[in-house]
């Protein structure tokens, strides 16, 4: 192997890696100060200039929080479980594309770790797996809040799994692809959403609910589980946990901007590039900040989400995914394939 391209990927990884936990820092100021404008009040503004150093002073606290470790719990799943939550949430994003190839410093780079040519299938198996750390830190807790936030979290998992795994198929059926490169150059005219609203909807609110983002915080639920399967949680472990959730915010927020929205592609790109030829060498090195402004608009929706809707019922959360999300994505998938099937024929 090439040792140059090992150092690629060294360096594309490491560039992941920062712009994730960085992220996951400035997304929890983000919410704060968005949901402040919502509710008319101010939000954090004490720590650095207008409150930009808020989450540096959130870690040290954190940091330096006494560690504690109930005397029944089972001491080693109970540590491991925050890590396995964090893992799956940090390496979902190595088959994201965020640009083209660009020409940088005389080599050709695709700005992307790496083109699995089943690359919605490894979102699929990654996000289905990223349910264990939140269960094992409830059972591990040895505390019946804890468990039956983890419980919780893995009904809800399920209910909601297959509604997304519908919705994945949608534009896999359009660009005729699973690679998730293939599937954002398809979208160089016109975005998928447009072409498919619905099965954009479902994706949406199936992302919330894997996220246990509100409506659908079900695991936490504090005024019925205290905090859930966080509940013996304290310190840099609990920030573990903290972190997972933010960063799955970006990677989901990541996935649904490459799946409906041409990823790193500007609007009817391809028609802006035949109306004005001049613009072609430059349009490449845009897009890892066109997707960065679909991701923090997709980030302000999930947040305008939470200030907005309260939490649902549990038994009306499962009934939405059963009665409504589940059939949906299944109509959608029917009716994409039948257009396909009559336009390619």
């Amino acid at each position: 192997m090439d040792p140059s391209m090992i150092v690629e990927w060294v360096i594309k990884s490491v560039v992941i890696l920062l712009v994730m936990t960085a992220g996951f820092a400035y997304v929890t100021l983000f919410e704060r100060r968005v949901i402040a404008k919502f509710q008319v009040r101010i939000g954090p503004n004490r720590a650095g200039p207008g409150g930009i150093l808020q989450p540096v002073a959130d870690g040290i606290k954190l940091i330096f929080k006494e560690e504690l470790i109930p005397d029944k719990a089972d001491k080693i799943i109970f540590i491991l479980a925050p890590i396995l939550t964090v893992i799956p949430a940090l390496i979902i994003t190595a088959v994201v594309p965020w640009g083209g190839t660009i020409n940088l410093f005389g080599r050709q780079v695709a700005l992307q770790l790496a083109d699995l040519n089943v690359g919605v299938l490894y979102i699929m198996a990654v996000t289905s797996i990223s349910v264990y750390g939140i269960t094992l830190a409830g059972w591990a807790s040895n505390n019946k809040y804890a468990t039956m936030g983890g419980l919780r979290s893995t009904a809800q998992m399920i209910s909601y799994e297959i509604a997304m795994g519908f919705s994945f198929i949608v534009p896999v059926l359009l660009a005729g692809s699973m690679s998730l490169l293939d599937i954002v150059n398809a979208q160089k005219d016109v975005w998928f959403i447009l072409l498919q609203p619905g099965a954009a909807v479902i994706l949406f609110i199936s992302m919330l609910a894997e996220t246990n983002r509100a409506p659908f915080d079900m695991p936490e639920a504090e005024q019925e589980l205290t905090a859930g399967y966080l509940t013996e949680y304290s310190g840099m472990k609990f920030a573990l946990f903290f972190m997972a959730e933010y960063i799955k915010m970006i990677a989901v927020s990541m996935i649904f901007a490459s799946l409906f929205l041409g990823g790193f592609y500007l609007p009817f790109q391809g028609a802006l590039e035949r109306a004005v030829p001049g613009l072609r060498p430059i349009l490449p090195y845009l897009g890892p900040l066109v997707l960065f402004a679909k991701v923090v608009f997709l980030l302000y929706v999930f947040v305008w989400v939470r200030a907005t809707l309260p939490r649902i019922r549990y038994d009306r959360l499962m009934a939405l995914g059963w009665k409504v999300t589940f059939p949906l994505a299944l109509l959608s998938v029917l009716v994409t394939a039948a257009a396909v099937l009559l336009v390619g024929g």
